[in-house]
């Protein structure tokens, strides 16, 4: 085989809207954001820094999807791994496979396990016996989102230039980037004791419609690797990633304030 068919990807195409919304990116650098959103609460799920890795809390019955942002003014094609298996073929996720391909600037949600060009299987937090992976006997990775970026070879330059909200997403990354301090030994061996407890589930069938296209990679190695880790609140708790108490922020007193107090006072007695 040729090294150039080798490179070689029937990709997916998203065959939806780009919208221009900035989100919570898993990688402070990189060529694709990627955030999560809980869809039936409706919030997205910041992650937290703890010993390297970033975390958010999952909660079981709910159902999520993954947002992917194109950061840039070229097309690429990103590899989607959840729970380390495949979410558009149901292989064993590995970077050589196919994955969807994002205009310039591009956003799009991925709400499910790919089952045609017309629809998904949702994505649903769930006990990690009942999530897909461990159903078709692959358990081991469960609890991790990942994305690998490619590049296009010989790639179309666009010279419109990327959206507002892409400044959003640049302090975001900025903010995201500050080193985070290491834990304690005994946080890392909490965090090592603690089983995965839930998994991303096959959920409904849902409308998802996509359309395929060639891509061809610029390099057999992706340009961007990044990992998003997960668990329920209660699990996050026992390993050291999440405060015990919630850490309520204090009112800043730096101006007059709208809503200074809850609940109209007594007028003083004349």
């Amino acid at each position: 085989m040729s090294r150039l068919a080798s490179l070689l990807c029937n990709a997916l195409l998203i065959a939806t809207t780009a919208l221009a919304t900035a989100c919570s990116p898993v990688s402070a650098r990189g060529l694709v954001d990627v955030a999560v959103v809980d869809r039936d609460s409706g919030q997205w799920l910041e992650p937290v820094h703890h010993r390297g890795k970033r975390w958010i809390a999952g909660t079981p019955g709910h159902r999520y999807g993954v947002r992917l942002t194109n950061t840039s003014g070229e097309r690429v094609l990103v590899v989607l791994s959840v729970d380390g298996v495949n979410a558009v073929t149901g292989q064993t996720a590995h970077p050589s496979q196919a994955g969807y391909v994002l205009s310039p600037w591009q956003s799009t949600e991925i709400s499910g396990w790919r089952k045609s060009l017309d629809d998904v299987a949702q994505f649903v937090f769930t006990d990690l016996p009942d999530s897909y992976a461990a159903r078709t006997g692959r358990p081991d990775n469960v609890g991790v989102i990942g994305v690998a970026v490619f590049e296009e070879s010989r790639p179309i330059r666009y010279d419109y230039p990327p959206p507002v909200a892409g400044m959003e997403r640049d302090r975001a990354a900025s903010k995201a980037a500050a080193p985070a301090a290491d834990a304690a030994a005994s946080g890392a061996m909490r965090e090592q004791s603690a089983p995965q407890r839930i998994g991303t589930g096959h959920g409904q069938r849902e409308w998802s419609p996509v359309s395929r296209t060639d891509f061809v990679r610029a390099s057999r190695s992706p340009s961007q690797v990044s990992e998003l880790r997960y668990d329920d609140h209660d699990n996050l708790i026992a390993i050291g990633v999440l405060p015990r108490y919630p850490r309520w922020p204090q009112p800043r007193r730096d101006g007059p304030e709208a809503f200074p107090n809850g609940f109209v006072a007594d007028p003083p007695r004349w």
